[in-house]
């Protein structure tokens, strides 16, 4: 036994780890950072005995049923406890853990709720996942103050309804996984605050309303998948406030594909990235067509829609280029009136986004656990998207795509046309006038120098 010791010491010294002795039993314990795994050893609770200056603890693949505090240290920095039998955390238990950074509790089955303050003070987090939790609901300020978080997995749950501003102060959230729930409608302030979204996930929900300003806030949203729910129908009011949109996921909605399609019809024509099948559901004469393959015609008497936000935008700035209170300009006559006309100035352009290079946060090398279960779409999509990793990034078709420029370059407003032939009439009418009058002038001075 000593013998063995002293071997599994000196492999961990050739690995450049040092053995600590101070290690609950069945556990393995090394320094540099000091780590503790218990990983798949039937604990039914939290092992006494953890180093309190343990960094990194992994305790996955258990039976614990209770988190409390006291359990974990606040120096904690990594800690795994997914795939366990948890069905209480104590709102305390990881409180002043204010160097947490990722925390892993997903595939707990039976925890079904968790106390609003639950995550309060853990400025450093990065990843939540909270995964098959069997949640039915989150409290309103269960991520409040979390603003360094980028990645939150709430996939696989219960969720049937998400209030407004739930992830008001997640600032920095780069990923949201919410597909494999029972949503059923997003609002419009859903996901207000989100500004640093890249990716959204909402398929395999059953959504079947979407407001038309539910994706105000994420002007940097390049992956949405809605796919597999049960939309009849979505606004292209709606897509237009995602300006740096790539992949976009519309199959499997039972789509109608009549006048009230006709605006996500027209915003599909003008998008240049990479979109799904939006296949017919309705009506009769549509069935098993695809509305992106539609032409006009498809559309009889159909109204047009309004304009979308940037012919709205553009309009604007045309309509405020005439102000005859400026001093500064071109001068325009009309007769004997005024007006000055103010060159545009150049506005800014639409978010026409350069490529953004996105870190990929994996495990270290030198892991006790090198792998997680590997969360992939189950369905016909997951060819599309797979998580190979935890926070493993992959285009949706397994591909690196440019988006293609998409702004139109903008041009100098001139003097409206017509006007300088108006002033060049305007200044020969003038010189006949004043040639009429001295003729008049001379007229009527002969006149009179002959009446005398």
């Amino acid at each position: 036994m000593f013998k063995w010791g002293c071997g599994l010491e000196f492999l961990l010294v050739l690995c450049g780890l040092e053995l600590s002795w101070s290690c609950p039993r069945h556990c393995i314990c090394y320094t540099a950072p000091s780590t503790v795994s218990c990983q798949a050893h039937n604990f039914l609770t939290v092992p006494e005995g953890i180093p309190p200056d343990s960094e990194r603890i992994f305790l996955q693949n258990n039976k614990i049923h209770r988190l409390l505090r006291g359990h974990f240290s606040s120096d904690t920095v990594i800690l795994w406890i997914y795939s366990n039998n948890i069905t209480y955390i104590e709102p305390s238990t990881f409180h002043g853990f204010t160097l947490l950074e990722d925390l892993d509790l997903g595939d707990n089955r039976h925890l079904r709720s968790l106390a609003e303050d639950t995550f309060h003070g853990l400025a450093r987090l990065n990843a939540l996942h909270l995964y098959r939790c069997g949640l039915s609901s989150l409290p309103n300020n269960i991520f409040q103050g979390l603003r360094n978080l980028q990645y939150l997995y709430l996939q696989e749950n219960h969720l049937k309804f998400l209030q407004d501003d739930i992830f008001m102060d997640l600032h920095n959230l780069s990923h949201l996984f919410l597909h494999g729930n029972r949503l059923w409608s997003i609002n419009q302030n859903t996901f207000r605050g989100l500004r640093a979204l890249d990716r959204l996930l909402l398929h395999q929900n059953q959504i079947e309303w979407v407001d038309h300003l539910a994706f105000h806030d994420l002007k940097r949203l390049t992956t949405l998948y809605l796919f597999n729910n049960s939309l009849i129908q979505l606004s292209g009011q709606c897509l237009d406030m995602l300006p740096a949109l790539e992949y976009l996921r519309l199959n499997d909605n039972p789509w109608s594909c009549d006048c009230k399609a006709l605006s996500l019809w027209e915003w599909l024509k003008r998008f240049r990235g990479s979109t799904s099948s939006v296949g017919c559901q309705a009506p009769v004469n549509m069935v098993g067509k695809d509305l992106k393959e539609l032409r006009k015609e498809d559309f009889p008497n159909c109204s047009p829609t309004a304009p979308n936000s940037e012919s709205r935008a553009q309009t604007h700035n045309l309509s405020s280029t005439v102000n005859p209170s400026m001093n500064r300009g071109v001068v325009i006559g009309f007769g004997d009136q005024t007006s000055v006309v103010q060159p545009s100035r150049p506005s800014r352009s639409r978010n026409c986004t350069k490529p953004r290079n996105r870190l990929s946060k994996g495990k270290e090398d030198n892991e006790v656990h090198h792998s997680k279960e590997v969360m992939a779409d189950k369905d016909n999509s997951s060819s599309d998207f797979t998580e190979g990793g935890k926070h493993d990034h992959t285009s949706p078709d397994g591909t690196v795509t440019r988006r293609k420029h998409k702004c139109a370059p903008r041009t100098t407003m001139r003097p409206p046309s017509g006007v300088q032939q108006a002033n060049n009439r305007a200044a020969i009418s003038q010189s006949l006038l004043h040639v009429h009058a001295i003729f008049v002038a001379l007229i009527t001075t002969y006149v009179g120098s002959i009446l005398r």
